[in-house]
């Protein structure tokens, strides 16, 4: 493989190719990392470049089973990753990135929510607290009783003490009032998780990872406040700051006025080293892939005449030039240059005035069979030819 002739042959589409995977495989690392999911996709990744090194090595068997396995691959993946796969759909969704949603405009029910949450937490009673934002939450919730009543302190607390039926399970608050309780939540799949989390912060941390409902958690073991959101938890210290985060949940702060060249520099700064990683690895597989890739090449080649009588000259045109289109790998095709590449035409019958000539394949010379003419641009050529004086 002649890397220096498929760099040079770089189109505007391979740019935006690696632009575009890296783009991909940068937000699925950070989806991804630390989830098991994660680790399958590290050894996807490396069974597709052993599959990628057979091929261009000519391992016969061991190319035959990976094609093979990535057949049966496929449907493996869909059953074993459903939920991960569901994640990624859900934030790539177009109608989310609109932001059509309503948010409630009455908020003088958060200090009911802050307060009964404290209050719980002194008392060491668990507690969770969906606050929902954009994204539905009943398709991922399972159980729990309907109900539509205002979320005042009195009501949040009597649902989680012990001795109520509606205790075990988590509050759904939707619009600024409670919409459901006693709900199951999906677990967080994270690994590495601090040991002293629950079965609640797992549950907050998972429905997080999900969509983008914020969960207040109140430990039963620690009489602690945290907030689950996009993935992460963050400790609640003081009632100022739960009230600070629900105000957010339910009405998204606007990002603070900046310059294009702030945000620009921002988007390239930010995890710099792992962007550059990424891109790194995206290039590094395209490389490897880019060979066998499918290639057209146009090139501008002199048509050169032989076997011309001694007696007759060309008056015009003199010195022709045809345009030709060649396919193949990109190996192959890549290293084509008019160098290598001839067009001649014989004029070993020709005679004095206007004659018309055919260009045909027969006539372009190429370095090797593995590449192939698909259209001679043009495909007549006129010449004009008198005896010498």
């Amino acid at each position: 493989m002649n890397i220096f002739s498929i760099m040079t042959n770089l189109r505007l589409q391979d740019i935006l190719d690696i632009l575009f995977l890296t783009v991909v495989a940068y937000y699925f690392y950070i989806w991804f990392w630390g989830t098991k999911a994660f680790k399958a996709l590290v050894g996807l990744l490396a069974l597709g470049i052993i599959y990628t090194i057979s091929r261009f090595f000519g391992l016969f068997l061991t190319t035959w089973v990976f094609q093979i396995f990535w057949q049966v691959l496929v449907i493996l993946l869909i059953i074993l990753f459903q939920s991960e796969i569901r994640q990624v759909l859900e934030r790539v969704n177009p109608l989310q990135m609109i932001g059509l949603h309503s948010f409630p405009r009455k908020v003088d029910w958060i200090s009911d929510l802050v307060e009964a949450a404290f209050s719980l937490a002194k008392r060491k009673i668990g507690a969770l607290i969906i606050i929902e934002r954009t994204d539905r939450v009943e398709e991922l919730i399972t159980g729990g009783v309907p109900l539509d009543t205002e979320p005042i302190s009195e009501v949040l607390t009597s649902f989680f003490q012990k001795n109520s039926p509606l205790h075990d399970g988590a509050l759904v608050i939707q619009k600024g009032r409670v919409a459901r309780v006693a709900c199951y939540l999906p677990l967080s799949s994270a690994e590495k998780l601090p040991k002293e989390w629950g079965t609640r912060h797992r549950a907050a941390l998972g429905l997080s990872e999900r969509c983008d409902a914020w969960v207040i958690v109140v430990s039963e073991e620690r009489g602690e406040v945290s907030l689950a959101r996009e993935g992460q938890m963050f400790s609640v210290e003081d009632p100022e700051k739960l009230t600070k985060f629900v105000l957010e949940a339910i009405k998204p702060l606007k990002p603070p006025k900046t310059t294009l060249w702030t945000r620009v520099y921002s988007l390239v700064m930010n995890r710099w080293i792992l962007k550059v990683g990424t891109l790194g690895l995206v290039c590094v597989i395209w490389m490897l892939l880019a060979w066998q890739q499918n290639f057209e090449v146009i090139l501008r080649v002199p048509l050169e005449t032989k076997n011309l009588s001694a007696k007759m000259e060309i008056l015009r045109p003199v010195k022709p030039w045809i345009r030709i289109i060649v396919q193949g790998l990109r190996r192959d095709a890549s290293t084509l240059d008019e160098s290598n590449v001839h067009a001649r035409i014989n004029l070993s019958r020709a005679s004095a005035g206007k004659r018309s000539y055919s260009i045909t394949r027969n006539q372009i010379v190429l370095p090797n069979d593995r590449v192939r003419v698909v259209r001679i641009e043009p495909s007549k050529v006129e010449f004009e030819l008198r005896e010498k004086p």
